[in-house]
């Protein structure tokens, strides 16, 4: 159930209805008319825009429009009251009942409270991660992991067939740097001083690699040139690296369905064949760039060089797919992994990368829109830096890592659901503070505490009612009497509830799982604050002894809360606290 939704389409069903009667021209696009809660809640319920967006293409002034439409909606029995506002505004006030027909509605779905089909029938790809092989994950990696999983179940629960993918990095010059770090550590566990040169990786986390790759081939491949070895101990490192990652992503949860290997795109064709694919639409030429911005041209040597002519797709500046020297480009294979995920039959590509890639967006933006003919629409989502703090002061590097904090230093300090819920508190494009210190403190102000607070009080309350004879189990609270609830307190926390639906497709919609946490945080502040409200005026209280209608329809409430807190986590990856320790 939807209450937006179903107010939204009685909304469109009295405009057609003017539209019938001749007070509307006919054929008008409604696509734009919203239903929602008013930025005052105290000028109604839900608020619509219909008048103010219908106005000029009907010809008309808003506030006609406004006035017409209210005298129709305010004959449906589940409005009791619309009022026209400002230049055409139309507030709205819904019958009571309706609020509380979405408790019952809540407790009736259960976890699939708020699931939607508006995704059905679209395939998504959502490639998230997709670090270099080259060593643990740090915490960079850790937010775009938490947001490239939420994000996927969040598409998943709003009816998407959703994949996630990670794509390997192996094909590039830092897997051959891995490789000559390996080495080392492979001296090392054969009795020589490593040589951990400049431009090599330095942590310890290689060492256990070395010691395998003894293991594997004793001291055979000591003093040995690099060409007899490189190759196999690239293969032989990439492919621990990878464990380390899969170990590192489980710690926080996150499952891939698919690792697409870069690697796999060279010398097979594909890589060219995509190539082949954008020069048959002619958007593949041989030229010479302009200077970048900021060089002089003592500062530039021009170069000829195969481009993508991105400009023609709504890029800056055309984009080199070949070097001088025939090589290729990292731009290239990257055209080529995206081709293959639309052969895939994707609908919709979502990219997940650092902030550090924003330059990369516009190019391949371009090319994918290239090779679907506009088809597959792809959204790349830029990642901010982690800032992590604790005791006041920045946290100190990893010695395992060797230069810089990794995804299971941050999870052994905070543990995996705080650390994921922590990771979505803000846009991810906004920069984020990781204070291990206030994450895990029990305030007000620790987002992550105060909705876990009141899944563990939903919990509490409802074994409490159950220790004095209520039927807690949904089937029967959805039978309780929710007439009773009809103080303005609970019908605001009900009205609450009958967000979540609304929310989950706003949400899924601009592909930001953020808004989940921003929710979950709001409904835990309704509930709090209705429960401190009955400190003081006993008939909000939750469980009203002696009174076991009363009670079960409040307990009704809580339990279509605990609903709602118990989805929105399950989206974010996090346990439900069943009490507080």
């Amino acid at each position: 159930m939807n209450l937006f939704s179903d107010i939204r389409v009685l909304v469109l069903d009295a405009l057609a209805q003017m539209e019938q009667a001749g007070e509307l021209p006919a054929g008008l696009d409604t696509a734009a008319v919203t239903v929602e809660p008013p930025r005052d809640a105290a000028h109604g319920d839900m608020a619509t825009n219909a008048a103010m967006v219908l106005a000029k293409p009907a010809g008309k002034k808003p506030r006609d429009i406004a006035d017409a439409l209210a005298a129709r909606l305010a004959a449906d029995p589940r409005i009791t009251a619309a009022d026209v506002a400002g230049p055409g505004f139309l507030n709205l006030r819904i019958d009571p009942a309706q609020w509380q027909g979405v408790i019952r509605a809540a407790l009736a779905a259960g976890g699939d409270y708020g699931r939607s089909d508006l995704g059905r029938g679209i395939k998504v790809n959502v490639e998230f991660v997709s670090a270099n092989p080259t060593g643990p994950m740090h915490v960079g990696h850790t937010r775009g992991a938490v947001f490239g999983d939420a994000l996927s179940a969040l598409l998943d629960f709003a009816g998407y067939d959703v994949t996630r993918e990670y794509y390997i990095n192996d094909g590039g010059a830092q897997v051959d740097v891995l490789a000559r770090s390996a080495y080392e550590r492979y001296r090392e566990a054969n009795g020589q001083e490593p040589a951990i040169r400049e431009g090599l990786y330095p942590g310890d986390y290689l060492i256990p690699v070395g010691e395998a790759l003894k293991a594997k081939y004793g001291d055979s491949l000591l003093d040995q040139p690099e060409d007899v070895w490189l190759a196999d101990i690239r293969d032989f490192a990439t492919s621990a690296m990878m464990e380390v990652i899969r170990q590192d992503l489980a710690l926080l949860n996150v499952h891939m369905d698919v690792f697409a290997s870069e690697k796999a795109l060279y010398g097979t064709g594909r890589i060219e064949a995509a190539i082949d694919r954008l020069r048959s639409m002619d958007l593949i030429y041989e030229g010479v760039l302009e200077p970048p911005k900021g060089k002089t041209p003592e500062d530039w040597e021009p170069r000829q060089q195969t481009l993508f002519r991105s400009t023609s797709h709504g890029d800056d500046v055309d984009r080199p797919v070949k070097k001088s020297d025939g090589a290729w480009t990292y731009f290239a294979p990257d055209i080529a992994y995206h081709w293959d995920k639309i052969d895939r039959g994707f609908d919709q590509l979502i990219d997940v990368f650092g902030a550090d890639h924003g330059g990369y967006v516009k190019r391949m933006t371009a090319a994918v829109k290239a090779l679907s003919n506009g088809r597959v629409a792809l959204d790349v989502k830029l990642i901010q830096l982690v800032k992590l703090f604790k005791n006041g002061e920045p946290f100190k590097m990893s010695k395992r890592a060797g230069t810089f904090v990794t995804l299971r230093d941050v999870v052994e300090q905070a543990g995996a659901d705080v650390t994921r819920f922590h990771m979505l508190t803000r846009k991810n494009d906004a920069a984020l503070d990781f204070d291990f210190d206030k994450v895990l403190e029990q305030s007000k102000d620790n987002p992550v505490w105060y909705v876990q607070y009141a899944s563990a009080r939903v919990n509490s309350v409802l074994r409490k009612a159950a220790d004095l004879g209520v039927a807690t189990e949904d089937a029967a609270l959805a039978k309780a009497d929710l007439a009773l609830l009809d103080h303005p307190a609970e019908l605001e926390l009900a009205r609450k509830v009958a967000e979540w639906p609304r929310t989950v497709e706003i949400a899924a919609r601009a592909n930001e799982p953020h808004r989940i946490a921003f929710f979950l945080y709001d409904i835990a502040s309704d509930l709090h604050s209705l429960w401190n409200r009955g400190n003081d005026e006993l008939s909000l209280r939750f469980v009203q002894e002696g009174d076991l209608a009363a009670t079960s329809a409040k307990i009704a409430l809580v339990r279509s809360v605990g609903v709602v807190i118990s989805a929105g986590l399950g989206i974010l990856g996090v346990t439900p606290a069943k009490e507080m320790r």
